[in-house]
């Protein structure tokens, strides 16, 4: 019996459960990065992307090596197939992410939500609408408080106007985007 030493187990627990996952998650999201503001945020979904899809490769691989191979397979310290497929897989999905510029000091692309007015997908238009309605809101709560002031009531009607068209403007050219 082959006892396999520590940094085999720990290059096998690595291949298995983060390498291929993570090098997958950076190249198909490059704009990614785990400095700034959304440092953290980022840095915990890509640990959790990478965990998720190692495991899931993992899966996919074994099975298809299992339907593969005439007599089965078993995974063997002295026969790492699994390892290299998910090593190649890796490798593949870092070369892929290094030309897609994942690892680059900038950014690839600007990312959706820093796009030009009307190419934003759901998600922004979606935050957008939710800002406008929370502006409303507040707005509207001051108007209630403050409304015996006739110049300040003016103030926050104007006010109201000009959200109650940002919103429509909105939607809109949202709906133009959709009518073409």
């Amino acid at each position: 019996m082959v006892v396999p030493n520590p940094l085999e187990i720990v290059a096998g627990f690595l291949l298995v459960f983060f390498v291929p996952g993570y090098a997958l998650a950076k190249a198909t999201f490059p704009e990614w990065r785990v400095r700034g503001p959304d440092g953290l945020l980022r840095l915990v979904e890509l640990v959790t992307l990478g965990f998720v899809l190692s495991v899931v490769l993992t899966v996919i691989v074994g099975y298809a090596l299992l339907a593969a191979a005439p007599g089965g397979f078993q995974a063997y310290w002295t026969d790492p197939l699994l390892e290299a497929v998910l090593a190649g897989i890796a490798a593949i999905a870092l070369v892929g992410g290094w030309f897609r510029g994942a690892y680059a000091r900038i950014p690839p692309a600007a990312t959706a939500s820093d796009a030009p007015f009307g190419e934003t997908g759901a998600w922004e238009l979606s935050r957008e609408l939710d800002r406008l309605a929370r502006e409303e809101r507040r707005v509207r709560h001051e108007l209630r408080v403050h409304g015996s002031d006739p110049a300040e009531a003016r103030r926050l009607r104007d006010e109201l106007d000009r959200i109650d068209s940002e919103r429509s403007e909105l939607q809109r050219h949202r709906e133009a985007e959709y009518a073409a």
